[in-house]
């Protein structure tokens, strides 16, 4: 078999992402056309920047879903023959069958690397950053409504996370010295009952006074919440349904801690000025409970700032999941995710360029198209 040229290489790669642009197609048909149904969602298609953010956002998405059937070989798998190939060049003794965008140092399909490697970063930065936002929802809340010394307190604690340069933060809590002293267990053991309690106050004001709807609910959320907290915390689930090994709870347990006080921060503000609105003290009048007033009243008309930062939080985690991956301190040494990936083409970047060129270009599409949706969101969200 003859290397593929540049042209073929292009047709083969958007042929083997064939199904994330039928399922894109699908997905934008089905929204422009009910759009005016959907909210702050539809309003995006209002929005060119939105679009085009959400557009590229939803690229990865689909390619993390539909890894296995996209990739052309194991992204884990050493070829004998292939190290260092350029793009397009065949596999021995394999026919119809190329590395598309090359091979790495160590013989492994670069492209297949590149697609699986959207999958490990897209499975923890959107839920680490949701854990976090629970975080800083359930302290922020109260601290901006009650204010006093509940909020100089968690301030405080805020602002000495705060003090600490994230990057070097961010460092010392996944290096394996800190695991051996059992610190991101703990941790997780106090970061992961937020979850719980945020949903469990959720329901306990909404429904306080429907008393049967309200047991139900509060005890569904208690046997889920505590059986997940159990398995992911501590590795305690005894049908092992839930789980998260050693590297991957230092990484998740890290990015919630450092996105936590920020996302405090922000709804700590927007309390403090919702808090005066009318709306609010005709609860307070009506003598309905302080949170049902933070979760039922405020929370709601926080919800574009907060959408927005959630959208800007993601992108700035997976830029820190690519530097831990980078400095080797990511879920694993052989992961595909693009810092690690990064890291390993970087080492002959003058010689062979093409390992380390397409995980950066897939990170740098990821987050711009964060930020572009962000920015979509943003002006949408202020025409309310």
């Amino acid at each position: 078999m003859e290397k593929l040229s540049w042209l073929e290489i292009f047709i083969s790669i958007i042929g083997q992402f064939t199904p994330v642009w039928i399922a894109m197609a699908i997905i934008f048909a089905l929204s422009i056309i009910y759009k005016r149904r959907l909210g702050l969602y539809g309003r995006l298609f209002d929005s060119p920047v939105g679009m085009i953010g959400f557009g590229i956002v939803l690229f990865w998405v689909l390619a993390a879903l539909l890894a296995d059937v996209i990739v052309t070989h194991d992204p884990l798998a050493q070829v004998s023959g292939m190290k260092n190939k350029v793009p397009g060049t065949p596999v021995r003794g394999v026919e119809g069958s190329w590395y598309l965008l090359g091979g790495d140092n160590l013989a492994r399909d670069v492209f297949s690397r590149m697609v699986m490697g959207a999958r490990h970063v897209l499975s923890i930065a959107p839920t680490a950053t949701a854990f976090a936002f629970m975080v800083g929802i359930t302290l922020g809340l109260p601290a901006g409504y009650f204010g006093k010394r509940l909020d100089t307190f968690l301030s405080f604690l805020s602002n000495l996370v705060l003090a600490f340069p994230v990057i070097l933060l961010f460092y010392l809590l996944v290096t394996p010295e800190i695991r051996v002293t059992g610190i991101p267990m703990i941790m997780a053991g106090v970061l992961f009952l937020f979850p719980i309690i945020f949903v469990v106050l959720l329901w306990q004001s909404r429904y306080f006074t429907q008393p049967a709807k309200r047991n139900l609910f509060v005890g569904v959320t208690l046997v889920i919440g505590l059986w997940a907290y159990s398995g992911l915390a501590f590795n305690a689930d005894p049908l092992n349904i839930f789980y998260m090994d050693s590297n991957l709870l230092n990484v998740f347990v890290s990015v919630v801690f450092v996105n936590s006080p920020t996302v405090f921060r922000i709804v700590r503000g927007i309390t403090l000025d919702i808090q005066t609105r009318d709306y609010v003290a005709a609860a307070q009048t009506r003598g309905e409970g302080a949170w049902y007033i933070m979760l039922w009243e405020i929370l709601p008309n926080a919800r574009g700032p907060l959408i927005v930062d959630f959208c800007l939080r993601i992108g700035y985690t997976t830029i820190l999941l690519g530097t831990l991956g980078f400095f080797g301190l990511g879920v694993s040494p052989e992961s595909p995710d693009w810092g690690s990936t990064i890291n390993d083409g970087r080492k002959l970047l003058g010689i062979y360029p093409h390992p380390a060129l397409p995980p950066t270009l897939a990170l740098m599409s990821l987050v711009l198209g964060l930020n572009m949706l962000a920015d979509g969101l943003r002006e949408e969200s202020l025409k309310d």
